[in-house]
């Protein structure tokens, strides 16, 4: 299988994964019926505690990789500005927010990544991505108008958890830019491994202090909200994250990125099993934001050069 192909099957592919993790992270708050069942706290603890643990024996046996302070910085912010901080950034949001609001506005990472690239990794950007870009904005920027009704109304109270999601945007690009420019030697599999390791500690601080233990003892939703946790800790955070490490040194920061773009389309229709319902509108949105996704990664150019097809 050709590369491009391999990268866009990864890219889908982790669209899905994280398009459905905003309704896990509810779901882990918030049993089916509605009862309170973990903080948001303690779901993001659990979720960095969960997917540390399983990744440790990976770290702790390539730790000799940690060759250079660049290496150390590098592999530290993939871990706490990659996963850390936005792990708890998110369950915050979700508070104040519905899962599929929370995940449009998720579509700021690839314009922070642009933007980072550009100021501190001389990074350049050409005038077909510029162009692909604008597109993609444009679909968001529909998408998250035709979607507010089915979301919820958003007002000033908003803001906080609004901010929030923002904030989690940018640490995802300092991420990137990370693991793109500081450690893409590495493999994908060592580098979240090891970044994992890193964070652990923390984690289980944070896990300790927030009494994780004493709510899985006393509250009798805590099986059914570990379970959308393990989930979203095993398949969310630790495999996902290898395979976008691995989507980042085998293609551009752009195109890594541009998964942000496809998770609303995700969150919508997986709010469609929750009763929400999917205008023509949205439909269209979509498309915009998959034709800025295909112009911002050079594939109209080069179907155009070659004449032959677009996976070529």
């Amino acid at each position: 299988m050709q590369q491009p192909l391999k990268n866009w099957g990864l890219l889908f592919l982790l669209s899905l994964i994280w398009g459905s993790s905003f309704i896990l992270m509810k779901r882990g708050m918030e049993s089916l019926d509605g009862h309170l069942i973990f903080s948001d706290a303690q779901v993001a603890s659990l979720r960095m505690t969960i997917a540390g643990l399983v990744m440790l024996p990976i770290g702790l046996n390539h730790i000799k990789k940690v060759t250079s302070w660049k290496v150390f910085f590098g592999l530290a912010g993939v871990g706490f500005f990659g996963n850390f901080f936005p792990a708890f950034l998110f369950t915050f949001a979700e508070k104040g927010l519905s899962s599929g609001y929370t995940g449009m506005l998720n579509t700021f990472t690839p314009v922070f990544t642009i933007i980072f690239g550009l100021v501190f990794f001389k990074s350049s950007l050409n005038r077909l991505q510029g162009i692909g870009l604008l597109i993609s904005i444009l679909g968001v920027v529909l998408l998250i108008n035709t979607g507010t009704q089915q979301v919820g109304n958003f007002d000033n109270s908003s803001l906080p958890y609004a901010f929030a999601v923002v904030g989690a945007t940018i640490c995802y690009a300092l991420s990137l830019n990370f693991m793109k420019h500081m450690i893409p030697h590495l493999k994908s599999i060592h580098a979240t491994a090891l970044a994992f390791t890193f964070t652990l500690g923390p984690a289980l601080l944070i896990f300790w202090k927030t009494g994780v233990s004493v709510t899985i003892s006393t509250n009798q939703y805590a099986k059914e909200g570990l379970f959308f946790i393990s989930i979203l800790a095993l398949v969310g955070t630790a495999f996902a994250v290898v395979l976008y490490n691995r989507l980042t040194i085998q293609s551009t920061t752009l195109f890594a990125s541009s998964v942000t773009y496809l998770i609303p389309i995700v969150a919508v229709f997986i709010g469609s099993f929750f009763g929400e319902t999917i205008h023509i509108m949205q439909v269209v949105s979509m498309g915009f934001v998959l034709i800025g996704v295909f112009v911002a990664n050079g594939r109209i150019d080069r179907w155009i050069k070659n004449g032959r097809g677009l996976l070529r």
